[in-house]
C-alpha cells in the first residue's frame, strides 16, 4: 500500500487520499523507532504522534512540540531533506523545547540499524 502511494505521490499526486495514509504511516513509524512522550510530532490537519524518551507530561502540551506540513514531514521521513535543512526554514519545521531534534530518527524509509546489544 505504501509503495503504491509514494509511487501517485512521485507522479504529482499530493491529493488528500495520498498524503493522509501516508503522513501517518510514516508518524507510527517514528513512535514505534522512538517510543515516549516527550515530543509531540504535528502534521497538520492529518494526525500527530507522542515520541522520543525523556520527561513526561500528563496534560496539555507537552515539554516539546514540532509542527510541520505534510509534503516537508514525508520527505523528511524518505530521506529527500535532511532535517537541518528543513528545520532552518521557520515556514516549513516549528519546533520548540528540549529533543525537539529529529535528526536522529529521520530518515524512517531506512532500516532500523541491528542492536548491538542483541
Amino acid at each position: 500500500m505504501v509503495d503504491g502511494l509514494l509511487a501517485r505521490l512521485d507522479d504529482g499526486d499530493a491529493s488528500r487520499e495520498v498524503l493522509k495514509p501516508l503522513v501517518k504511516h510514516y508518524l507510527g513509524e517514528l513512535a514505534r523507532r522512538a517510543p515516549g512522550r516527550s515530543v509531540e510530532v504535528r502534521v497538520p490537519p492529518y494526525a500527530a504522534v507522542q515520541c522520543i524518551e525523556g520527561s513526561t507530561h500528563t496534560r496539555g502540551t507537552p515539554p516539546a512540540v514540532v509542527e510541520m506540513d505534510a509534503a516537508t514531514w514525508i520527505a523528511l521521513a524518505r530521506g529527500q531533506v535532511a532535517w537541518a535543512e528543513a528545520a532552518a526554514d521557520r515556514t516549513r519545521v516549528r519546533a520548540s523545547g528540549q529533543r525537539s531534534d529529529l535528526s536522529p530518527h529521520l530518515p524512517l524509509d531506512v532500516p532500523e540499524a541491528a542492536d548491538p546489544d542483541a
